[in-house]
């Protein structure tokens, strides 16, 4: 990895300090960062904001994970919106969707780019 890639990225914490399934919150660059660790047989790991903008508090790291059809999402502790962990797309307001970050998993870290 060149300099310039190298500072894009973030360690955040180990892949196994995340309980697969669920989320942590992470600060990135002054940002407060929503990651996910799916269950299954690779390393997937989602990041996007942690702050819900319908209950405007910092609380998607602690949502329900699951999927709306083909869509990997996670549900608002709050209000139960969902948001899309590829894409921040909100479901039922699109217009109120949030940030999605780069995210990779090497040499056992979580690492996200912002």
């Amino acid at each position: 990895m060149n300099d310039r890639i190298e500072q894009d990225w973030t360690a955040v914490c180990e892949l196994d300090d995340i309980v697969p399934d669920t989320g942590v919150c992470a600060l990135v660059k002054g940002t407060q960062v929503a990651v996910f660790h799916l269950a299954g047989e690779d390393e997937t790991v989602y990041a996007i904001d942690n702050y819900d903008p319908h209950s405007q508090a910092a609380v998607l790291s602690r949502g329900i994970v699951g999927s709306v059809g083909e869509r990997v999402v996670v549900a608002s502790p709050i209000y139960k919106q969902h948001f899309d962990l590829r894409t921040g797309e909100c479901l039922e307001t699109p217009e109120l969707s949030v940030s999605a970050y780069r995210v990779k998993v090497a040499g056992g870290k979580v690492w996200v780019a912002a």
